[in-house]
């Protein structure tokens, strides 16, 4: 018999408790136990970024977090960022940019990109290159995520509504 430990997570907002295997991946207790399968899973190395989420507020490759890891933290995955009715307006920006083409990378952009605007509310271009760099996209070359990070800094920079981390 496996030895199974007992967590409590919160995941966008809301309180799970599981019983897991010390083995197990972040994204498969996501995914698998709790039902958020926008957190997509990649190359499970932690290279390509798909199964990005904010734990306790920073960026992770939830493929390389054991679930027990994170036992009482807080995290958010792209489920929480906005609904199929009301999209945060960092998807807003993607999906009006054209950042997206298969759209299984852009969860784990997104998660990405929401700390990375929290943390640098006026980046420059270098800047977002290099914070983009760590994710992998097959299909839009790029440039169009690099737009949208642009507009969604610049919008942020001259709005009098939430700060830049809260564009999401």
């Amino acid at each position: 018999m496996t030895e199974r430990e007992r967590i409590a997570i919160t995941v966008n907002g809301t309180e799970h408790e599981v019983d897991v295997e010390p083995r197990r991946t972040l994204v498969d207790v996501l995914r698998h136990d709790f039902g958020y399968t926008g957190t997509h899973v990649g190359c499970e190395q932690g290279v390509c970024g798909a199964c990005t989420v904010l734990l306790d507020g920073e960026p992770v490759r939830s493929c390389l977090v054991f679930g027990v890891q994170a036992g009482g933290a807080d995290v958010r995955t792209v489920e929480g960022l906005g609904d199929q009715e009301h999209l945060s307006p960092l998807q807003e920006i993607f999906s009006s940019a054209h950042a997206l083409q298969c759209g299984f990378c852009t969860p784990g952009f997104l998660m990405l990109v929401t700390a990375f605007l929290r943390d640098h509310p006026s980046p420059s271009d270098a800047e977002i290159r290099e914070a983009v760099a760590s994710n992998l996209c097959r299909c839009t070359g790029y440039q169009n995520i690099l737009r949208a990070v642009r507009q969604a800094a610049d919008g942020a920079a001259v709005s009098d509504g939430p700060a830049a981390g809260d564009v999401s």
